[in-house]
């Protein structure tokens, strides 16, 4: 147990060590063929998050999503990716209903996402926090470490930071 514990600290403390980066420009449809581009956000905060329609997290997570865009509304972006071929219009149709999605859900062949994921394999949900500037302020994989992020109050912490002017 001892080991398991300073091992989540080490991964804690590592995520919190990095330093901001560079959000990678894309540029991605949606189902409806709408082009989303990330710099047309500048000057705005934007939540990017990776996820597959299949996930279980990924659909609890999107009750947080509507909570976080009847709280802040305009200030902050909320910008889905999934991953085709794995999803479609079909699957994506019915999550967004589903779980009554208003914010864009994107469609990458990959090549967007692996710009962004720098560790081994896309896991999901992942989520990116982006300042006004284009910088990558949080980078959160659901975890033991995050599910305040996902489950609770953390991500609402996060933004209020970043609305604040608070930075890494």
């Amino acid at each position: 147990m001892r080991k398991l514990s300073i091992l989540l600290l080490l991964c804690a403390a590592t995520g919190l060590a990095q330093s901001p980066r560079r959000a990678p420009g894309f540029a991605l449809f949606d189902s409806k063929m709408h082009v989303y581009d990330l710099y047309d956000y500048r000057g705005k905060i934007v939540l990017l998050e990776f996820i597959q329609t299949t996930c279980p997290h990924c659909a609890a997570f999107a009750d947080i999503l509507e909570q976080v865009e009847k709280k802040y509304g305009d200030k902050v972006q909320i910008l889905a990716v999934v991953h085709a071929p794995d999803d479609n219009n079909i699957t994506v149709g019915k999550f967004a209903a589903g779980h009554g999605v208003q914010y864009p859900i994107l469609f990458d062949q990959g090549q967007m996402a692996y710009s962004y994921v720098r560790s081994g394999s896309l896991q999901f949900p992942h989520v990116y926090l982006i300042d006004a500037n284009g910088m990558i302020q949080g980078d959160f994989l659901y975890g033991l470490t995050t599910r305040d992020v996902f489950e609770g109050k953390g991500l609402f912490l996060e933004i209020d930071r970043l609305l604040a002017g608070g930075k890494k």
